[in-house]
């Protein structure tokens, strides 16, 4: 009989309550299907155009379960090739990144061009005269489509284009990628993974709530030691304007914080006010502000993270519904001065990732909280928070648009209807950086 998987979220919005089944996170049945059903009808990400600064240029990537190969073609159109030989399975694509003008299967020698035609095949007189080499290239995503450089895929042919699925999530990213002229993936790959279910992540990436608790020792002891004061960390949880989570369309969400005042050197203060005011030449003043005056995580339904303040995009998929695989890069601006560089890189390695002041701790907590799910006689998880108040980052708002979109996705029968917030009366805007 096939699964029902009715009943796995309860949304009370009238009484301000909205709980999961822990079900969602322990049962291999579910994860089949969101195979099925969140994957498999979504966009999702591969990488960034200036992975591929040439033709012939490549990296390899894992995306649904599958190998794919991310490649720029002698014409310079970016291509996403599965890599399976149509011959006996075999991949043919043995490098992490590089560049080639073929790839070649190793176990029959089967060899294709950056297009991922059969260009070459060993003993070809053995083949009979229906054996066309047309017949045979590699397999392609149903969809492949760019936004500014970030290639995304889907394995739904009839998917709404990229845009149109973005939904109102468009606005936020523009303010991500707007906040430089062009944009580029640093070289390195920062991977890892967990024993923890991959909904778990999603929460944590754009939760507010467990920051200060979570990562004492990064907000107050680093922060610290760098010269900095960990009271203007405490907007996070703070009722203050441009602090909140949102409820975006189609399961995607954000959280906002006004930054504070960071400590930077002169140099580094100098150059940043010079950005600033190209970015108020360019937009105003009012949408510079928007873009440099805020930190945000802008989660991309199913699993895509945008993490503005450590310029991270990080994904992440499922190897069994205790056990998730992690993926992330640098997405910092072209074109800077080398110290400045340094500087951007240097913030996005000190937080997040393996090495990181804040990754290990995520990990932690979301692996203890796996452990904590054997105990069956505790049903449900409680994602309530904010829903009767004006929300913040530290609420829960931006966490139930994902579950409420996973829901229908796996029980379609389920009509989500989005939170009304409460208006929020809220304090002055605390200072903020420069850029």
């Amino acid at each position: 009989m096939p699964q029902s998987f009715a009943g796995l979220v309860e949304d009370d919005q009238d009484n301000g309550l909205f709980r999961v089944n822990r079900r969602a996170f322990i049962d291999p049945a579910v994860m089949e299907e969101e195979k099925r059903t969140v994957f498999g009808q979504s966009w999702l990400y591969v990488g960034h155009e200036s992975e591929l600064p040439e033709p012939g240029s490549f990296v390899r990537r894992e995306v649904a379960w599958r190998p794919v190969i991310m490649v720029r073609d002698e014409a310079g159109t970016v291509r996403i090739l599965f890599d399976t030989c149509p011959h006996r399975g075999n991949t043919v694509c043995k490098e992490a990144a590089g560049k080639t003008k073929r790839f070649q299967c190793f176990y029959h020698g089967w060899t294709f061009n950056t297009r991922g035609e059969l260009i070459s095949v060993p003993d070809s007189a053995g083949y009979g005269p229906g054996f066309d080499k047309k017949n045979f290239p590699l397999a392609t995503p149903p969809r492949v489509e760019t936004y500014r450089g970030l290639v995304f895929m889907s394995l739904k042919a009839d998917i709404v284009d990229l845009v149109t699925y973005f939904g109102r999530a468009k606005e936020y990213l523009d303010l991500i990628l707007n906040h430089s002229e062009d944009v580029e993936i640093v070289p390195g790959q920062q991977s890892y993974s967990m024993r923890a279910n991959w909904k778990l992540l999603v929460e944590n990436s754009i939760d507010g709530y467990h920051a200060m608790m979570t990562h004492e020792r990064y907000f107050i002891d680093y922060m610290e030691d760098l010269g900095g004061s960990s009271k203007d960390w405490e907007s996070i949880v703070a009722p203050i304007p441009g602090n909140t989570g949102i409820e975006l369309d189609s399961g995607h969400a954000v959280i906002e914080n006004p930054i504070g005042k960071l400590p930077m050197s002169a140099n580094a203060a100098q150059h940043l006010g010079k950005v600033r005011a190209e970015l108020e030449a360019k937009f105003g003043r009012e949408y510079t502000e928007r873009m440099v005056g805020f930190s945000r995580n802008l989660f991309i339904f199913p699993n895509l993270i945008f993490v503005q303040n450590f310029r991270t995009v990080r994904t992440f998929y499922p190897a069994s519904p205790d056990y998730l695989k992690v993926n992330a890069w640098a997405l910092l601006p072209k074109g800077e001065p080398a110290a400045i560089r340094r500087l951007r890189h240097d913030n996005f390695i000190s937080f997040l990732g393996p090495g990181g002041f804040g990754t290990p701790d995520d990990v932690e907590a979301l692996e203890n909280c796996q452990r904590g799910f054997a105990v069956r006689e505790m049903e449900w998880s409680d994602i309530s928070r904010g829903m009767k108040r004006p929300p913040t980052s530290s609420d829960e708002i931006q966490m139930r648009a994902f579950w409420r979109r996973w829901y229908q996705c796996l029980y379609p029968s389920y009509a989500p209807q989005m939170e009304r917030p409460v208006p929020a009366q809220v304090a002055a805007v605390p200072n903020r950086r420069a850029a």
